[in-house]
């Protein structure tokens, strides 16, 4: 059987808002503009930011498009420790029990009651690769990572849906953790 061979991407911190969040942060309407198209099809980075209050400082974030179901502000272990924030390692979109917050738009704040984060490592799959690797849907697995700082990444969910690309998921801690410095990073699917 061939090696399952999949890219990986770190992930900075960034946010998430809904429609209504949006509108109170940036005023009615407004419509997030593309600075970079994401790896996700239909998903990109704004070059419009925020600022999040946390216990210990402030940090300015960028807002990822399109709008959302739900609030999330995604941050690592040591943006958590910096701004002061207990946050949880979760899922994407599983936002029940993490931090509270004040969110500072140019014409808006918000207070969230939830939704500051730490993801958990993941990979996005599409159906194919997720039949060519024998893999499921929430399915948790461990990946590799050679080189001088090789490491095994456990916990690692795997997220079928025909919406994605097929990119493993890390933030900045993991990606230096690993000694991860180039675009075409790739770890084996143990």
């Amino acid at each position: 059987m061939s090696k399952k061979i999949v890219k990986i991407e770190g992930s900075g911190k960034h946010c998430h808002f809904t429609r209504e969040t949006l509108d109170i942060l940036y005023g009615e309407g407004f419509e997030l503009e593309v600075k970079t198209w994401l790896s996700q099809p239909g998903q990109f980075a704004s070059p419009h930011k925020v600022t999040i209050v946390g216990p210990r400082r402030s940090a300015e974030l960028t807002i990822l498009g399109p709008c959302r179901k739900v609030d999330q502000i995604e941050i690592s272990i040591t943006d958590a420790t910096a701004l002061g924030f207990i946050a949880p390692i979760c899922e994407s979109g599983d936002i029940t029990g993490s931090a509270s917050c004040k969110i500072i738009g140019p014409k808006g704040e918000v207070e969230l009651k939830e939704g500051v984060m730490i993801a958990k490592r993941h990979i996005h799959m599409t159906p194919e690769d997720a039949v060519e690797f024998e893999l499921e849907d929430k399915q948790i697995v461990k990946v590799k990572i050679s080189g001088e700082r090789a490491l095994v990444f456990d916990e690692v969910v795997v997220r079928v849906s025909p919406d994605y690309a097929t990119y493993m998921h890390v933030d900045y801690d993991e990606l230096n953790a690993a000694a991860i410095t180039h675009a075409n990073a790739t770890g084996e699917i143990l």
